[in-house]
């Protein structure tokens, strides 16, 4: 697996759901200042609920652009096996059951899943409770996380 070609899966996945957001803010907007919802009595609100949302737009829009900025700086570096799993590893981890997971681990703002050839590979972060529990990890160490009160272990099988 390429990791080049998976951060620009990230970037244009990213980049799609920036022109949604923003298309969003733009309808959301237009809502908010359409004469129809100008209130005609304190109990009118939509016109105010219109508003709070493009609050809300703008501010998810303004994250996913920080996001695909750093996406778009971002270098995956080849896997040190002195410094084990670091941001831009891909790992492929197994559990007890033998079931294998890809996860290419990112900058914040990508979570997401990518095909790559016929391999499904999860887009997660450093900052995820898996993505910190790989951190420092190498080829056959344990990985542990506890998800709704039971713990989850993995071993890493391969890094790259």
């Amino acid at each position: 697996m390429d990791k080049s070609l998976l951060q620009q899966q990230v970037v244009e996945r990213l980049a799609e759901d920036l022109l949604q957001a923003e298309q969003s803010v733009r309808e959301a907007h237009e809502t908010a200042t359409h004469e129809e919802n100008i209130a005609e009595n304190k109990y009118d609100t939509l016109g105010l609920e219109a508003a709070y949302l493009v609050t809300g737009q703008v501010r998810r829009a303004e994250a996913m652009r920080q996001a695909l900025a750093n996406w778009r700086q971002f270098r995956p570096r080849p896997y040190d096996v002195r410094k084990g799993v670091q941001l831009g590893a891909l790992v492929c981890l197994v559990d007890s059951g033998g079931k294998q997971q890809h996860l290419f681990l990112g900058p914040d703002g990508g979570s997401m899943k990518l095909v790559s050839g016929t391999q499904l590979v999860q887009v997660i972060s450093s900052e995820a409770p898996l993505g910190r529990a790989m951190l420092g990890k190498c080829e056959g160490d344990e990985v542990s996380i506890e998800v709704a009160s039971v713990q989850q272990q993995f071993e890493v099988l391969r890094v790259h």
